[in-house]
């Protein structure tokens, strides 16, 4: 814990006038692009769950071997139009 200390002491007698603003003002910053970097990792958890389900959805009819409902259920989710 001393160490800490005695670490900090050093940088905080290195701070020149002006620096912590500019500092500060970078790290928020950088908090603001991590933010978006966390909403896009949301989003994409949450594409990656929705197809999961798809495909869950489409497996458990072929391992039954309900062909009806597989072709259904691809009729339903196709591209095409």
């Amino acid at each position: 814990m001393n160490d800490r200390l005695r670490e900090a002491g050093r940088k905080l007698g290195k701070v020149t006038p002006g620096t912590t603003r500019q500092e500060v003002e970078s790290l928020r910053d950088r908090v603001a692009e991590l933010e978006d970097e966390v909403q896009e990792a949301r989003r994409l958890n949450r594409r990656v769950a929705e197809l999961l389900d798809i495909v869950e959805e489409l497996l458990v009819p072929l391992t039954l071997r309900d062909e009806e409902k597989v072709k259904a259920f691809l009729d339903a989710h196709s591209l095409a139009p």
